[in-house]
C-alpha cells in the first residue's frame, strides 16, 4: 500500500466527519489544533448554530488570508453512492466522499501548504490568517458575512484573499475565479379577483395579467456585460396559481425570478425596472427582493500575478480568469477593499453522488498555495 500524503490524509480526515450545514462535525478542532503548533491566535466565533474560527500568524500588513468552509451539502440517499459518502475512500487514483472538491481538500491544502511554507519561511514578511465557517452551502446568516464584520469592527483588513472553492474545469489550476457576478432573487405576487372560468367578467386572472409583464422582462436587455462579465440574465425558476381545479380562476399568481448581474448595473437599477414594468402593466403586485450578493472582481494586481506566475511553475498552465458560475463567500470579503481570488480542485462532481477528485490533484493545490505565499511573502518573485 502507497504511503499517502499528509494532504490526502487530512482531507480523509475531514470527510470522515459528517458536517452538513451546519454543523462542523468537529472540523475546526482538529484545524485549529494544526494551526496553534504553527503559532497561530484563534478566535472562536460562534454565531446562533454557526461555527467559525479566525486564526492569524502575525501583526504586521499585508495580510493574507485563506477562507474556506466545512459544511458541505446533504448527501441524498446514501444508497445511491458508490461508496459511503463520509467513509473516504481511495480508488483508480481518485478520492470520493462528500466534500473531497467542495471544499475539504482545499481546507487540507490550505494547511499543509502553511505547514511548509512555516518551516521554510519562519520569518516571512506580513501575516497569514484563515477564515473558515460552516455556513457556506446554507443561509449565508451567521458564517463569513457575521466574521468580516467582526474584523470591520475593529478595522482588521485582509490584503489577498484566496476562497478554496472549486474553481478549476479540466485539471486543478486552468481556471481561477477573479470575480463573481451578483445574485438577486424575487418573490413576485400578482393578484387577481377569483371566480368560476365561466364568467370572466366576474374575474381577473391575474395568469393572463402578469404573462405580459413576465414576457417583457425576460426579452430585456439588462446590459452587455464587459470584458469580465457576461450580461445580466433574468430566469424565472418557478411558477405558483390555482387552486387545483379546473374551471376556478386563481386569485393570486407567485413567481419567483433571479438576475445574475454583472458590474454594469446596480440591484438597485434592477429593482427599479422591475417595478416599472409591472405597474406599466397595471398590475396588483407586491414582492420580496432578496440581495445574495453583489457582484465583485478583482481584475490585476499582486494576488492575479502571484497565483497566475505560481500555477505556471507548478503545472505549466497558463490560467484563465473567469466570473462564471454561482455565488461564494469572496462576495463578502471584497467589498472590504481586498483583491479576492477562487482557486480549487476540479468542479465537476461538487455537490453530486460519488463527488471526488484526484489524490494527485490534492497536493498539486498545496503546492500551488505554497508558492503563492512564497512570491507574496518573501523575496520570492
Amino acid at each position: 500500500m502507497s504511503i499517502l500524503s499528509p494532504t490526502v490524509e487530512l482531507t480523509k480526515a475531514l470527510i470522515s466527519r459528517p458536517s452538513v450545514t451546519p454543523e462542523d462535525a468537529g472540523c475546526q478542532e482538529l484545524l485549529i489544533e494544526k494551526l496553534e503548533a504553527l503559532g497561530f491566535t484563534i478566535e472562536r466565533l460562534q454565531f446562533e448554530d454557526v461555527s467559525n474560527f479566525w486564526a492569524r500568524r502575525g501583526t504586521q500588513s499585508p495580510l493574507f488570508c485563506f477562507a474556506g468552509h466545512t459544511d458541505v451539502v446533504p448527501t441524498g440517499p446514501e444508497k445511491n453512492w458508490t461508496h459511503p459518502p463520509f467513509e473516504p475512500t481511495i480508488l483508480e487514483g481518485y478520492l470520493y466522499g462528500r466534500g473531497t472538491a467542495d471544499m475539504k481538500g482545499s481546507i487540507a491544502a490550505f494547511i499543509t501548504a502553511l505547514e511548509r511554507f512555516i518551516e521554510h519561511h519562519p520569518d516571512h514578511n506580513g501575516s497569514i490568517a484563515l477564515l473558515i465557517t460552516s455556513d457556506e452551502e446554507g443561509p449565508f446568516i451567521n458564517g463569513t458575512t457575521r466574521v468580516i464584520d467582526h474584523l470591520e469592527a475593529r478595522n482588521e483588513k485582509i490584503d489577498w484573499c484566496i476562497v478554496g472553492e472549486p474553481s478549476s474545469t479540466d485539471k486543478t489550476g486552468d481556471v481561477i475565479k477573479n470575480g463573481r457576478r451578483g445574485s438577486l432573487s424575487a418573490k413576485l405576487k400578482v393578484t387577481g379577483i377569483q371566480g368560476h372560468v365561466a364568467y370572466p367578467h366576474l374575474v381577473r386572472n391575474p395568469i393572463h395579467e402578469a404573462v405580459p409583464a413576465l414576457t417583457e422582462l425576460a426579452a430585456t436587455v439588462w446590459d452587455t456585460g464587459n470584458d469580465f462579465f457576461p450580461p445580466t440574465s433574468f430566469q424565472i425558476s418557478n411558477i405558483n396559481a390555482g387552486t387545483g381545479a379546473n374551471n376556478v380562476v386563481p386569485g393570486e399568481l407567485e413567481v419567483d425570478f433571479n438576475f445574475r448581474f454583472s458590474t454594469e448595473v446596480t440591484a438597485e437599477e434592477l429593482k427599479e425596472s422591475v417595478r416599472n414594468t409591472l405597474d406599466r402593466h397595471k398590475l396588483e403586485w407586491d414582492i420580496d427582493w432578496v440581495l445574495s450578493g453583489n457582484p465583485f472582481l478583482t481584475a490585476e494586481g499582486d494576488l492575479v500575478e502571484a497565483a497566475q506566475q505560481a500555477i505556471k511553475a507548478v503545472t505549466g498552465m497558463d490560467t484563465v480568469l473567469s466570473t462564471a458560475g454561482g455565488t461564494s463567500d469572496g462576495r463578502f470579503i471584497a467589498p472590504t477593499g481586498a483583491q479576492v481570488l477562487e482557486l480549487g480542485p476540479v468542479n465537476a462532481t461538487i455537490h453530486q453522488v460519488d463527488e471526488r477528485v484526484k489524490v494527485k490533484d490534492l497536493d498539486i493545490l498545496s503546492d500551488l498555495y505554497e508558492n503563492i505565499l512564497a512570491r507574496l511573502l518573501t523575496s520570492l518573485k
